[in-house]
């Protein structure tokens, strides 16, 4: 069968990419063909998609202020999109390029798939974006959804009006969150599959290694104790706490991100590094800090010591979600004035079997899907 699936594969995101990956890879392995259709809207890219950011802000009504935004923003957004464009193209398997829902309309498949991420949420304009919601596709293609992820719990009504109608012309659904399913049951949609697992979960951390992670990338940090700092969210408390932590521990602090603006933030950083040197870092830390699901989950994946803290912006539901699953909310940080959690260990054996048993149960859901 030929599968196309669309997702938020076009940020700067490492999430993003490694989840892509993720979902080709495992229907691949089912024997289907498989594709991510590569959607990536004008206004979410290069000097559009800065001033699209900038419009969402509030206190940017002064003429200088925007400038000054722009000039800093711009240059650092360009970079990380090169840099992201040149990964895609060495480990996605993708469709011509869609800028447009005309163009999405010429792609044919045998079924498509909303994959995962925050595909049904605001965008960066903040409204939705009806091709996630497989709106391009005839009536007679099968309709789909893997591991999609609304990013929040509360809409408007006239939102939730058009939620219900795009998503009842889905064939099946599975969903990211346990909140998610509650709320298609609250809309009364019957076509849920239930809660499954973020693709990078279903492939186990040897896996992962052996994909993405060389020898050399392993050796260039295996000899250091770090700390290892992933932070997708502005919150200064976050970038405080790591700072202190890593005083009060005296291990050496490092900081990973795409954009250069993070260099500020503290701790030696390590700008935008391919996706074999992003996971060796989080494989080689001592402790990880971060506010990001997917650096929670491959933390989790790959047995490490880490702090969550959840994300300032509301969206935390996510994050909450894995961490309840695998029966490690404990990590969550409440106190900015505590430093405990570093000395407290995992049992990753009862992590990794809940994980194991959870993904036997989400490979088999994807299965139903693709049946």
């Amino acid at each position: 069968m030929i599968i196309k699936v669309i997702t938020r594969h076009g940020p700067s995101n490492y999430g993003s990419l490694l989840q892509s990956i993720a979902t080709v890879k495992k229907i691949e392995e089912f024997g289907h063909q498989c594709e991510i259709i590569d959607y990536q809207r004008p206004d979410e890219r290069g000097l559009n998609g800065v001033l699209t950011q900038l419009k969402a802000k509030d206190g940017f009504g002064n003429p200088l202020k925007k400038l000054a935004y722009i000039a800093i923003r711009y240059p650092t957004e360009k970079f990380a999109q090169a840099r992201f464009d040149e990964m895609r193209k060495k480990y996605l398997k993708m469709t011509s390029r869609c800028s447009s829902h005309l163009d999405l309309k010429k792609i044919s498949a045998d079924a498509f798939i909303t994959g995962s991420d925050q595909v049904w949420g605001p965008l960066m304009n903040g409204v939705y974006d009806s091709a996630y919601f497989l709106q391009f596709v005839d009536k007679g293609s099968r309709k789909l959804a893997y591991a999609a992820s609304f990013g929040k719990t509360k809409f408007d009504e006239s939102t939730v009006v058009a939620y219900k109608e795009m998503l009842c012309e889905y064939d099946k659904i599975a969903v990211r969150e346990k909140s998610a399913v509650s709320l298609l049951e609250e809309w009364g949609l019957d076509n849920c599959l239930g809660q499954v697992l973020d693709p990078t979960l279903l492939l186990d951390s040897k896996t992962w290694k052996d994909l993405l992670v060389s020898k050399h990338d392993s050796q260039k940090y295996g000899n250091k104790n770090y700390i290892l700092v992933y932070q997708i969210h502005n919150d200064s408390k976050l970038s405080d706490y790591a700072k202190r932590i890593a005083r009060q521990t005296g291990m050496e602090l490092l900081r990973v991100n795409p954009f250069l603006h993070q260099i500020y933030r503290g701790g030696k950083f390590i700008c935008c590094p391919d996706l074999g040197e992003f996971l060796a870092l989080i494989d080689n830390a001592s402790c990880i800090i971060t506010d990001s699901f997917h650096g929670t989950c491959f933390a989790i994946n790959f047995g490490k010591l880490f702090i969550e803290i959840l994300p300032n912006n509301g969206t935390g539901t996510r994050n909450q979600s894995i961490l309840d699953l695998t029966g490690l909310s404990n990590r969550i940080l409440s106190d900015f004035d505590d430093y405990s959690l570093i000395d407290e260990p995992i049992d990753y054996r009862k992590v990794h079997e809940i994980l194991k048993n959870e993904r036997a149960e989400s490979i088999q859901v994807m299965k139903d899907l693709l049946k």
